[in-house]
């Protein structure tokens, strides 16, 4: 094997040591325990104690991901898999009305970020960083198709994912309803929106963060108050997702602290 490839399979390996289980007796000792894992992957052809796993998931609320066995083996680095893989998490999730709460503790109006299917876990690693330094109250990201708190967004949010709260929740319109019965208002980044500069920041708000290649969905898009638009000067009309949302935030930071 060449040095270069040899070396890339030593550095997935170990990687992957950190960040997955791997293994059915594994991941199943792991769903008893309190272990934090973000998310199992299954081969349901590999049959046995699989449904098992997926149902012991479920219970605890933790999305299962359905791959196929050469996926397995280039995440697992050729590890005996025997069908399965759980990701470990690096901190806890919590809900939504716990991120309102921590606002109304504070004094303070809340200030939440969605991350709508950002699917990059760099990008949400760089918001989250951001927003725990711009005092944001809370994350808020979708179940399925987004990243989730792994150790690549540990890594890239500088460990600030240990002093935000984030909650990942199964529907984000459900979620927006219920930050709307909070006295929150929906603010969608959107190039079609109002200049942020020329919008008011100072009460509860949530920025809605699009993702990488689509922007926002059509149903967050329906349900924002407000949409927002970053001006553009240059010949690029878009900006990447974190970079836009630090923007954002700190535009938001400026209106309701810097006097």
């Amino acid at each position: 094997m060449p040095e270069k490839r040899h070396n890339e399979k030593n550095k997935t390996a170990e990687n992957n040591e950190q960040t997955l289980i791997c293994g059915r007796n594994a991941v199943i000792e792991a769903l008893k325990s309190d272990t934090l894992i973000d998310l199992v992957f299954v081969n349901k052809n590999a049959g046995g104690s699989i449904s098992r796993i997926c149902a012991m998931a479920a219970e605890k609320g933790i999305p299962v991901k359905q791959v196929d066995e050469k996926k397995l083996d280039h995440m697992t680095a050729g590890s005996a898999h025997q069908g399965t893989a759980a990701m470990l998490g690096c901190a806890e999730y919590h809900s939504v009305r716990d991120i309102l709460d921590l606002a109304k503790e504070k004094g303070e109006a809340p200030f939440i970020i969605i991350c709508d299917e950002i699917e990059d876990p760099h990008n949400l690693g760089a918001i989250i960083r951001t927003a725990e330094a711009a005092g944001a109250h809370g994350i808020i990201i979708p179940k399925r198709r987004s990243a989730s708190l792994n150790h690549t967004v540990h890594k890239t949010s500088a460990g600030a994912v240990s002093h935000i709260m984030t909650a990942r929740v199964p529907n984000l319109v459900a979620a927006v309803k219920e930050l709307k019965e909070g006295g929150v208002w929906i603010f969608g980044t959107d190039m079609e929106g109002e200049s942020i500069y020329r919008t008011d920041l100072k009460g509860g708000l949530a920025f809605v963060i699009g993702s990488e290649g689509f922007g926002m969905g059509r149903l967050m898009r329906e349900n924002c108050d407000f949409l927002v638009s970053l001006p553009m000067f240059g010949k690029v009309n878009s900006l990447n997702a974190s970079v836009a949302a630090g923007i954002c935030m700190y535009e938001a930071v400026r209106q309701r602290k810097i006097q």
